[in-house]
C-alpha cells in the first residue's frame, strides 16, 4: 500500500489544520494507522493512532484533547484533525500503516507516507 499525506501548512497559534492520509494500491481496512511527527533537530515521535476497525484511537499526552483521528475505510483515508495548535506542534507529520498494526513504536509500522509540513506561528 502507498500512503500520501497532505493538508499541512502555516497556521497561527490557536488555529486548526486537518491532515489527510490517503492509501492506494489496496484497501487498508485491516491496517492500523498512526501519525508521527518530526521537529527540526528532534527525533520522530508518535502523535496518535487508530485501530483498523476505528473503534480505538489513542494519543500522546501532549496532544490529547486537541487532536482527533478519524478514519473512513470506504474512502481509504485517515485524517488527523488538529485544533488549538501550538508553536511546539511545528513539525513534519507522517502517516504510517501496518496490517493489523498498532502501538506507538515506529517499528510496528510497515508503510509510510512522505510527510507534510505543519508550521505554527506564535
Amino acid at each position: 500500500v502507498q500512503l500520501q499525506a497532505s493538508g499541512g501548512g502555516l497556521v497561527q497559534a490557536g488555529g486548526s489544520l486537518r491532515l489527510s492520509c490517503a492509501a492506494s494500491g489496496r484497501t487498508f481496512g485491516r491496517d492500523g494507522v498512526a501519525w508521527f511527527r518530526q521537529a527540526p533537530g528532534k527525533e520522530r515521535e508518535f502523535v496518535g493512532g487508530i485501530s483498523w476497525s476505528g473503534d480505538n484511537a489513542y494519543y500522546v499526552d501532549s496532544v490529547k484533547g486537541r487532536f482527533t483521528i478519524f478514519r473512513d475505510n470506504a474512502k481509504n483515508t485517515v485524517d488527523l484533525q488538529m485544533d488549538s495548535l501550538k508553536p511546539e506542534d511545528t513539525a513534519v507529520y507522517y502517516c504510517a500503516a501496518a496490517y493489523y498494526g498498532s502501538g506507538t513504536r515506529q517499528e510496528a509500522y510497515t508503510y509510510w507516507g512522505q510527510g507534510t509540513q505543519v508550521t505554527v506561528s506564535s
